[in-house]
């Protein structure tokens, strides 16, 4: 398979490096796609290829979707900066026909966090389109959690993406800020409201649902937090679509 591997960045200088030596011998090129960072990420996208785009942020949708066209060969492997291939994930894609009979593939992903690999918590095998055929596939959605859209046929890969996503708790609760914003402009764009249980209720629902149901608890400490997280964000997000509303705000890209 000739495949091009797309990633986007912004100050990703700490994180960057792992995940462009991961790609070494399966990609026959990368393309990097920068939102204009501020630190040592484009000088190290450069040391593994030519191809590095600086290009205004947008939303990650449009960030890899230009990185996508900018892609010479028919295989489009997508990676974001925190994640690396692992050692089984790379074997198995150079074991693939040269033309698999399909449109795509699917791989867990598997996370480190607090020192652990979370196999529960409603973390593991979050699986993932990330290797497709570039004529038959497209990212959709303009705010968070972007997804691949794809025509034809998907199979799966068992081996992982290893993902690590947050430093640390701090880390992740200023991400969760982040990305609370965004997904409470989601809402609001399709004229959601936030009723009194998404405030009340949801937030238990899913910290119990993640650390019982899910699982969580056989993950230790880091099982506990993930959940307790879990809630909090789902707390934070309505309660800033509850603010929206009453300020009337206009929504606008959020940057990365």
């Amino acid at each position: 398979m000739e495949i091009s591997a797309v990633i986007i960045t912004l100050n990703e200088e700490k994180r960057l490096e792992p995940a462009l030596k991961s790609l070494e011998g399966i990609a026959s090129e990368i393309i990097v796609v920068d939102a204009l960072s501020s630190d040592e990420t484009v000088k190290i996208a450069k040391k593994y290829t030519d191809e590095v785009y600086k290009r205004k942020w947008t939303n990650f949708s449009d960030q890899k979707n230009f990185g996508n066209d900018q892609a010479s060969f028919p295989w489009i492997l997508s990676l974001d900066a925190d994640e690396r291939l692992s050692p089984e994930l790379r074997q198995e894609i150079l074991s693939l026909k040269e033309e698999p009979q399909c449109s795509g593939f699917t791989m867990p992903r598997q996370t480190y966090y607090l020192g652990k690999w979370i196999r529960h918590s409603g973390w593991y095998p979050d699986r993932k389109l990330r290797l497709f055929r570039k004529d038959k596939a497209r990212w959709v959605g303009e705010f968070i959690h972007e997804r691949v859209e794809i025509q034809g046929k998907v199979e799966k890969l068992s081996g992982s993406i290893h993902h690590y996503t947050y430093r640390n708790i701090h880390d992740h609760v200023a991400r969760i800020n982040v990305f609370s914003d965004l997904g409470a402009k989601k809402l609001y764009a399709k004229k959601k409201k936030c009723r009194w249980y998404h405030l009340c209720v949801l937030p238990f629902f899913k910290c119990i649902k993640s650390y019982f149901w899910r699982g969580g608890f056989l993950d230790g400490f880091p099982g506990l937090v993930i959940s307790v997280l879990h809630g909090y964000s789902i707390f934070v997000r309505y309660a800033k679509l509850k603010e929206i509303w009453k300020k009337g705000e206009r929504i606008e890209p959020f940057p990365r």
